[in-house]
């Protein structure tokens, strides 16, 4: 159950397996579909302080390195969301991998309601956990994009959201609108525009 009829869920698992061989990134994350209240919705979490650098305190989703005992970016994806939230999730949670051949790559998994789930995030990695509705998401107001410069001259836009708990930017605002892309592709237009050969995801 949760975030989209079965219909919608096939269609989304066809597209990421139509995406190519699943590899093994650098580095991976889950994108947590939920639903609250019956509302389908994401979850993110706030980077704890206490791991210092330049991340810390960002809005992210649960993720990180892949370790050498992980078989591929989906085990990397789902042992990173264990350790964070105390969440142990299996393979038929996950709906597929997002994008191929980047460096962290993006698991997309249904969580089902959120109300059924006992989540105990590490206070040592995680400071809070949150959700935002789909539809908070896609309504153009909590959208934004930010345009970057190099020696003067545009070089790439990336897409912000806002009006929420936290604002959601950087790669995990990436993440967003490529999840928000594939999940209502009939009801968002993809604001990244970077260059060909940005390895930025």
């Amino acid at each position: 159950g949760g975030v989209a009829p079965r219909a919608g869920e096939r269609r989304c698992r066809a597209r990421l397996a139509a995406g190519g061989r699943r590899g093994a990134a650098a580095a991976a994350v889950l994108v947590p579909l939920c639903s609250v209240r019956g509302r389908p919705a994401l979850l993110f979490t706030l980077r704890s302080r206490r791991l210092g650098g330049p991340h810390s305190g960002d809005v992210s989703f649960p993720g990180g390195r892949r370790d050498p005992g992980d078989g591929d970016s989906v085990a990397t994806a789902l042992r990173e969301t264990r350790e964070e939230l105390g969440l142990a999730l299996g393979p038929p949670s996950v709906w597929g991998q997002l994008r191929r051949g980047q460096m962290v790559a993006p698991v997309v998994a249904n969580l089902g309601p959120l109300e059924d789930l006992t989540l105990t995030p590490n206070p040592d990695e995680v400071e809070e956990v949150f959700t935002m509705p789909l539809a908070h998401l896609l309504r153009e107001e909590n959208q934004g994009y930010t345009h970057f410069r190099t020696a003067g001259r545009y070089s790439y836009t990336l897409p912000v959201f806002l009006n929420g708990p936290h604002k959601v930017w950087g790669l995990t605002a990436i993440i967003t609108e490529l999840t928000l892309e594939l999940l209502a592709p009939d009801h968002y237009r993809l604001k990244t525009h970077t260059p060909r050969h940005s390895s930025m995801v």
